[in-house]
């Protein structure tokens, strides 16, 4: 049977038989406000990834679970539990073929990938846990890594391809055989001038990772740049005990304690991680010494980090990014008059809540199309995403969202007559998120009631020709990134020098 759906959606969900397409749409369930479906078909089954709520006593789950129906439309709506996650674990996104379910996991914040034998024979009367139904968890380099599913289209197909990379690992195209449970590495980046210097990483180092792995031939292996780069993560505490993952890159031989400027990235908005992929463009950095360091903040990941981050939770994120920044400067990783923060879109928001909040932590910051005004924003609903946004941020037609709005919004928090850092703000003309005025509206504030000298260093750049996301074309993002890093060298002095 072969069925087309709605695979992603919190509205109401229909499917169609291709080949009886006379009987129209059925309903797979009704509408559920925040219930999420992930809709597949296998053998005669309907298999839902879901977070819809157990018992009538919830209103969702924690997170995802594994569930199907029969796919007949007289059957559809009774559902059957086939498998939860586990304690610590967390359920992604899903991926079905013939032979294999693909499973996309997180796990104490560690994103994985496992394959379980299709179709699963088990006693759907008792729920089972993840670790049940023997799943073969995909081998990766390190529990650091960036995972992109590749083009996987063919529904009979045994191989599964990934993109795997991480700060210190070059992408890697990598085929995984889900049936003889071994793996092939297709291609991997080549970074020319540090090609002599490449440590090779084989099946001894990828078999300690995961249980369940068969070993590979002894030609599998990827090359990475531990020699040269520290890449470690570490936790944090934030202000209410809570736990803070924090990604921090340097290189070995030029970063020095206490000495070294650094830079931290954060967003904390709508469940999206931070991007920590291999980039070349994060190398003529670390080899001046700077420490890069990207903080999961709570808005960001699952949906229960994602909640801990939305409407009047949103100062846990705040916290949780000044918490960050604090934390290396203590612990000598970047000193302290050298720590700079870059923060694109709802990350702008969090980096300029947090200067307001402590002006001195930041020597300097880059705003990239921020989100710095936003009680006026939320309260003009013809905007085109202000009504989106009151799931994420709250709704300022209810009094206590509304207050708890205006407590951290940057634009209605400058603090008159203090000292700000150098801060590069920049705008595009053409975007149709964030408006450009809320850029020139808080750049024209802090000149007029911050420090008359400091506020001189706050510099609004405007793109008269591109969106949200930048002009197109790589050479294009490369002058863009180029122009924030000299900003940044230039904030502390050390665009006369080669190193730090």
């Amino acid at each position: 049977m072969t069925v087309n759906s709605n695979t992603r959606t919190s509205s109401e969900v229909f499917v169609m038989e291709s080949d009886n397409v006379r009987e129209g749409l059925w309903p797979i369930r009704k509408r559920a406000d925040k219930v999420q479906y992930f809709l597949e078909h296998h053998n005669g089954f309907f298999y839902i990834l879901t977070n819809a709520p157990v018992n009538d006593t919830e209103m969702t789950t924690e997170g995802y679970y594994l569930a199907r129906c029969q796919a007949e439309n007289s059957l559809v709506d009774r559902w059957q539990i086939v498998m939860y996650p586990g304690s610590d674990c967390t359920i992604q996104d899903m991926d079905i073929f013939h032979g294999n379910l693909v499973l996309f996991l997180q796990k104490n914040g560690t994103p994985l990938f496992c394959s379980i034998n299709m179709p699963i024979d088990v006693d759907i009367q008792e729920p089972k846990e993840l670790n049940d139904l023997n799943p073969w968890y995909l081998p990766i380099p390190s529990n650091m890594c960036s995972i992109i599913p590749g083009s996987n289209n063919d529904f009979m197909s045994s191989t599964y391809r990934l993109v795997v990379s991480s700060p210190v690992i070059p992408d890697l195209t990598v085929d995984y055989d889900l049936r003889k449970r071994t793996f092939t590495v297709l291609h991997q980046e080549e970074v020319t001038s540090l090609s002599a210097n490449l440590g090779t990483v084989g099946k001894s180092n990828v078999s300690s990772i995961q249980q369940n792995l068969q070993l590979v031939e002894t030609s599998q292996s990827w090359s990475d740049l531990s020699k040269l780069y520290s890449c470690k993560r570490i936790e944090v505490i934030s202000h209410d005990g809570v736990l803070i993952p924090l990604v921090i890159l340097y290189s070995r031989e030029a970063h020095r304690y206490g000495e070294s400027p650094g830079i931290l990235y954060g967003y904390g908005a709508y469940g999206e991680d931070l991007d920590k992929s291999w980039c070349s463009e994060r190398l003529s950095l670390l080899s001046r010494g700077w420490v890069l360091a990207f903080a999961d903040v709570r808005g960001g990941g699952d949906l229960s980090w994602h909640q801990a981050g939305t409407k009047a939770n949103k100062i846990n994120s705040i916290q949780d990014f000044a918490a960050c920044g604090m934390h290396l400067i203590k612990e000598g990783l970047v000193q302290q008059n050298r720590l700079c923060a870059i923060g694109s879109s709802a990350g702008g928001l969090l980096v300029g809540a947090v200067i307001n909040m402590l002006p001195d932590l930041f020597s300097a910051a880059v705003l990239k199309v921020p989100f710095l005004d936003i009680c006026n924003t939320m309260l003009d609903p013809t905007l085109p995403l202000t009504v989106l946004d009151y799931e994420e941020f709250g709704d300022p037609n209810i009094p206590a969202e509304f207050e708890a709005i205006c407590s951290y919004s940057p634009y209605d928090n400058l603090s008159p007559g203090v000292c700000y850092p150098p801060v590069l703000v920049t705008a595009s003309f053409n975007d149709t998120r964030v408006g450009i005025w809320e850029a020139a509206k808080w750049v024209a504030k802090v000149r007029d009631i911050t420090c008359t000298s400091c506020s001189q260093s706050v510099i609004l750049k405007t793109n008269m020709q591109s969106g949200h996301f930048g002009e197109g074309g790589r050479f294009m993002h490369c002058d863009e990134t180029a122009y924030d890093y000299a900003f940044l060298m230039k904030a502390l002095r050390l665009d006369d020098i080669t190193t730090a």
